[in-house]
C-alpha cells in the first residue's frame, strides 16, 4: 500500500517523509505517542510556547540545513546563554570570560589562563583514568567542582570517578565576555514552536498516532516496500544481542503566578543534593509571550532508563558500542529497513545532525 513505512514522527521521521513524498513516494507516518514532533513537541499554554521534553534550541553552521528548516517555519533570534547556580552563586555558561570573573574575581584573560594552568599543574595527571581526572586536567579543580562535578553525576547517576575519562573529551574555554553557548552560525527557536515546524513537514503525508509499530505490523506486515525505523535498534531485533543502555528523563512542569520567575530560559544547577539538573522558564524562549500574567517552568530530573520509559541518551561507553556493533551487523540482514536518528543508530545527535542525516539518507535511498 505505501513506499515507506515511517516509524516516528520527530525529525528524522519527517525530514524523510517530507523527502520521499516531495519525489513522488508514498508514505505512512506512525507513532506511539499521541503527538508529532517527537521530542521537540512544543504546545501552547496560554500564550507561551510549552516545550514539554526540556529545551531545544536549534543551531547549526550547515547552511543547507539552515535553509532547508526554514522552508518550513520562520526562526526567532533567541541565543542560548544559560546559567549555572552552585549554592548562592550564579556563573555564566559556557566557561568564559564572565565565569572566570565571578570565580576568581580577575579581569583579563591572561589572569584567567594563569589560574587554570595552574590548577591543571596541581592536579599532577597525565593520563586520565576517569571523568574527574580527565575535567581536573582540563579545566581546573574550581571549574570542575563547582560547575561540573554535581551536574554530571546527576545526569549519569554515578560518581565521576566511576565514568570513563571519554565522555569529557574536551571542555571549551573562552577567553572572551561572551555568553553565547553555541559557535554555530545559525541559531533560533521555530517561531510558533517545532510541532508546526513538523506538521509543515507533514502536510500531505498521511500520520497514525497512538500507534505502537510491533502491534500495527504484526497485523500489517505487508504494509509498505520498506521501514524507516527510529526507535530503539535493540527493540526492533528483540534485544537478541542484549539490551544497550540509555538514559531517560522526568518532567515537572507548573504555572507559577509571577510575571519574570528567575529572569533567563535556562538555569543549571549543579549542586549534587539538588536533584533536578536545570530549570526551564519558557517565556523566556518566545519573544512574543513577554507579555503573559503568569508563568511556566519546568525543572529536569535525569532518571534510569527502564522499559516502559523513554529513551532520551545513549550510553555510548565501550561496553555499549560494542553490543550496538552486533545489532548494526544484523541490520545487513534487513535491507528492507532504514534505521535512523538517536535511538535508531544508538548515536547522540543534535538536531541539526539528525535533520543532515535524514536528508541523507533519504537522497541515498531515493537516489536524488
Amino acid at each position: 500500500m505505501y513506499d515507506y513505512l515511517i516509524v516516528g514522527a520527530g525529525l528524522f521521521g519527517a525530514v524523510f517523509a517530507q523527502t520521499a513524498a516531495e519525489h513522488g513516494k508514498k508514505c505512512l507516518v506512525i507513532d506511539k505517542r499521541s503527538h508529532i514532533a517527537g521530542n521537540a513537541y512544543t504546545e501552547n499554554k496560554q500564550g507561551i510556547t510549552l516545550h514539554k521534553y526540556g529545551a531545544h534550541i536549534f543551531h547549526t553552521s550547515d547552511r543547507a540545513v539552515w535553509d532547508y528548516v526554514n522552508r518550513f517555519s520562520e526562526f526567532n533570534n533567541y541565543v542560548n546563554s544559560p546559567l549555572a547556580r552552585y549554592k548562592d552563586e550564579l556563573y555564566n555558561l559556557p566557561f568564559n570570560m564572565n565565569t572566570f570573573s565571578k570565580l576568581w574575581h580577575i579581569f583579563t584573560p591572561d589572569e584567567a589562563q594563569e589560574i587554570i594552568e595552574r590548577q591543571r599543574v596541581e592536579a599532577n595527571i597525565t593520563e586520565p583514568k576517569n571523568l574527574e581526572e580527565q575535567a581536573l586536567c582540563l579545566v581546573g579543580r574550581d571549574i570542575y567542582e563547582k560547575l561540573i562535578k554535581g551536574y554530571t553525576e546527576k545526569q549519569w547517576g554515578m560518581d565521576c570517578r566511576s565514568l570513563p575519562a571519554f565522555i569529557i573529551r574536551r571542555l571549551p574555554l573562552r577567553f572572551t565576555y561572551d555568553n553565547n553557548y553555541f559557535n554555530d552560525r545559525f541559531q533560533g527557536i521555530p517561531v510558533g514552536g517545532y510541532t508546526k515546524l513538523v506538521s509543515n513537514m507533514l502536510k500531505g503525508v498521511k500520520v497514525m498516532l497512538d500507534t505502537d509499530y510491533f502491534k500495527f505490523i504484526g497485523q500489517n506486515p505487508k504494509i509498505a516496500e520498506k521501514t524507516v525505523f527510529t526507535g530503539m535498534i535493540d527493540e526492533f531485533f528483540g534485544y537478541c544481542c542484549g539490551e544497550l543502555e540509555y538514559r531517560s528523563l522526568r518532567f515537572e512542569t507548573k504555572e507559577v503566578k509571577t510575571k519574570n520567575f528567575q529572569g533567563n530560559a535556562v538555569v543549571n544547577y549543579t549542586e549534587r543534593s539538588i536533584p533536578y539538573t536545570r530549570i526551564i522558564e519558557h517565556k523566556h524562549f518566545d519573544f512574543d509571550a513577554a507579555g503573559a500574567e503568569n508563568t511556566i517552568i519546568t525543572m529536569e530530573y535525569p532518571a534510569e532508563y527502564k522499559r516502559g520509559l523513554d529513551a532520551y541518551y545513549p550510553i555510548n561507553n565501550d561496553a555499549n558500542n560494542a553490543v550496538y556493533e552486533k545489532y548494526r551487523a544484523l541490520q545487513e540482514s534487513r535491507k528492507d529497513v532504514i534505521f535512523g536518528g538517536r535511538l535508531g543508530k544508538y548515536r547522540y545527535y543534535d538536531m541539526d545532525r539528525v535533520i543532515a542525516d535524514a536528508l541523507c539518507e533519504a537522497k541515498k535511498e531515493l537516489k536524488i
